[in-house]
């Protein structure tokens, strides 16, 4: 182990201490793992040539409240482009969810073309059978997570494939062309997806899984990219920043759903959007869920309610 690099890792012992969440995690248990995670020769080369890197992984362990144990399989530290990144497993993502209480457990699963998959209400859970030894089970078709609340109830969230690639294709992480846990553990990203998805139906979610989710569609690359041409509104830049992120999500995700209804109903939703929110989804984005409601057996149309001059001077 390098001295240089664990005076780095012992360098956020007081900021880790001053952001903890979870008073459960201790700082030597953490670092130790740290280090052992950044034992290998790339992962160690990456993390002297980017210190602050560092520093913002660990710190960001303690604020989301966290753990690297590996046993616990619920976030890695990881190289990648040129810097250390804090990883968020689905399983972490379930755990953070769990410990409020707000539901006793989570599952998310991959569904196949070979398995028997069938949705019961969205209350219940679903039906789904496969073996689990045949390793030919065809193409992914889609993937669902269901929890059950501290009330004993069931809630299901499912996702065709198509819309966890749409969002994929969306990516920061993805569309940089670099190295991306999309490439690495698709299959982890699409359980993921359908979790950072699902919470948002979830009761008491709590401020850690919040945090942890904003982390990963932002720092992580996750997310839409980064809104580098938007203008900052008041000082808090990022966090303003978040927060378009996380409408414009939710923009895309109603065209996107107004789209399966053809290019008549996408064009009906367009139109009803104010124009600075037509200004936050954009032009190539427009196009790309227009393309997909031309494709559901409708007339092709005319979008009306285009950009104004001033939305596009917004929009850059």
């Amino acid at each position: 182990m390098s001295n240089a690099l664990q005076e780095i890792v012992l360098s956020t012992r007081d900021t880790f201490a001053s952001r903890l969440s979870d008073k459960s995690i201790s700082f030597e248990a953490e670092s130790g793992f740290a280090m052992q995670a950044l034992a290998t020769d790339y992962a160690m080369k990456t993390a002297l040539g980017n210190k602050q890197s560092v520093i913002d992984a660990v710190t960001n362990i303690a604020a989301i409240g966290i753990s690297l144990n590996p046993a616990k399989k619920q976030a890695y530290l990881v190289p990648r482009d040129g810097k250390i990144c804090l990883d968020i497993s689905y399983m972490g993502l379930i755990d953070l969810a769990v410990a409020t209480g707000a539901i006793k457990w989570a599952q998310a699963a991959i569904v196949y073309t070979s398995d028997n998959f069938q949705l019961r209400g969205f209350d219940e859970a679903p039906l789904h059978t496969f073996s689990p030894f045949d390793k030919n089970r065809g193409e992914i078709i889609g993937v669902y997570c269901v929890v059950k609340t501290a009330d004993g109830e069931y809630l299901t969230h499912s996702m065709p494939i198509s819309e966890v690639y749409a969002i994929r294709d969306r990516s920061q992480s993805y569309k940089s062309g670099k190295a991306s846990p999309w490439k690495s553990d698709e299959g982890e990203m699409i359980k993921k997806t359908c979790i950072k998805q699902a919470y948002k139906y979830w009761p008491k979610v709590n401020e850690r899984l919040q945090s942890a989710i904003q982390y990963l569609n932002t720092d992580g690359g996750e997310g839409l990219p980064q809104l580098t041409n938007q203008p900052t509104r008041n000082p808090n830049g990022k966090q303003e920043q978040v927060r378009d992120i996380e409408k414009i999500e939710g923009l895309v995700a109603t065209l996107e759903a107004a789209a399966k209804g053809g290019t008549e109903s996408f064009k009906t939703t367009w139109k009803a959007l104010a124009e600075n929110d037509k200004a936050l989804v954009g032009i190539p984005e427009r196009d790309r869920i227009k393309a997909i409601a031309d494709t559901h057996n409708k007339p092709a149309a005319v979008i009306e309610g285009e950009y104004t001059k001033e939305s596009e001077a917004v929009n850059g």
